[in-house]
């Protein structure tokens, strides 16, 4: 079921709101310092979906440990529920972590494979305390229940089940606490294709019933299409475009944005070949060498002090960044009226 809906007026302060976020790793052994996510800006509501996407590399999940304060920001912000995560001490950031959680790519490694799943599940209850001693139990056979599991099965270990039941468990235990958001970092790229639909109708059904709010991670943009209800494209740590799943979809304005929704393959051999012979050789995605001058949109940054940001459409907009030059005439298509600040 597409999540490309028409979105409900945004509320005057979003679950999570991320502005400028930065993280730049030190040099080492004589190699320059990483810039692994440049002032990376947008928003989640409550009960809503952002699919993060882009390509090995962009700075997808480093973006989403960082938000989780499980990387350390060199710049920025990041609000949850109002709060400045980035400010916070450690004994603070341990009494949110309640209020987040964390679902990894890899189901198996992210179990101890000496716990059974009656300890794994009620390990966040006891650290959080979020029900009496002799509750626990029984929230654990909830919590197994919850994401279509048999609560008899908490007596065995992780490698007696299958990917999917394990990844189900790994949903299971971040849902113990009853957080308001989740990241979701490649939750189904390990899964065979029958196991992700599952794992994304999962997803969704727990989002409805619980109320919750994901940022789903992904480099697959047919299951994000389907998962998210905005979408964020990431290139190089920075995003070059942000709107809703229909816009992205629908209308890309970024060449990069374009360029894997054009490789996304087509299930019909005929259209397949006639496709891959229209489709042009990949341009090069550089930022610019120089900072000087008007971009593909003609506005000077520099010298007008804005962020290189542009709306082509209501809440939809994209970057002038790392535009390459034979696709710069592609601008003149956009409607790209001006705005005070990149509202991301």
């Amino acid at each position: 079921m597409s999540r490309s809906q028409p979105l409900p007026a945004a509320s005057s302060r979003p679950l999570l709101r991320v502005r400028e976020l930065c993280v730049t790793f030190p040099a080492q052994r004589g190699n320059a310092p990483v810039r692994a996510v440049q002032g990376v800006s947008f928003d989640i509501e409550r009960g809503q979906t952002l699919g993060l996407v882009g390509e090995s590399g962009s700075g997808k999940t480093t973006t989403g440990r960082a938000i989780l304060q499980l990387q350390a920001a060199t710049g920025g912000s990041v609000h949850l529920l109002g709060r400045d995560l980035t400010t916070m001490s450690g004994p603070e950031v341990r009494g949110m972590r309640r209020h987040m959680q964390f679902v990894l790519q890899n189901p198996y490694s992210s179990l101890n494979p000496r716990m059974t799943i009656a300890r794994t599940l009620a390990e966040p209850l006891r650290v959080h305390r979020s029900v009496p001693e002799s509750r626990v139990a029984a929230r654990v056979a909830e919590l197994m229940e919850l994401v279509g599991m048999d609560p008899e099965a908490v007596r065995r270990y992780p490698h007696e089940f299958s990917g999917g039941q394990r990844q189900r468990i790994v949903i299971a235990r971040a849902l113990a606490v009853n957080p308001d958001f989740v990241v979701c970092d490649e939750p189904v790229s390990a899964l065979d294709v029958r196991t992700q639909a599952q794992i994304v109708a999962l997803l969704q059904s727990l989002q409805d019933k619980l109320g919750l709010s994901y940022l789903f991670i992904a480099h697959d943009l047919a299951i994000v299409r389907h998962v998210a209800h905005r979408v964020a494209v990431m290139f190089s740590g920075q995003v070059v475009e942000l709107g809703d799943a229909a816009q992205v979809y629908g209308s890309p304005g970024h060449p990069y944005t374009r360029a894997p929704l054009d490789a996304v393959p087509v299930p019909d051999p005929v259209l397949q070949r006639r496709k891959l012979a229209m489709t042009a050789p990949d341009p090069q995605f550089r930022e610019h060498e120089t900072c000087t001058g008007p971009c593909v949109f003609g506005e000077d940054h520099v010298s007008t002090g804005t962020q290189p940001w542009h709306a082509i459409g209501a809440g939809h907009g994209v970057s002038c960044r790392f535009w390459p030059p034979q696709l710069a005439v592609s601008v003149t298509t956009l409607s790209a009226p001006k705005e005070s600040s990149p509202a991301r």
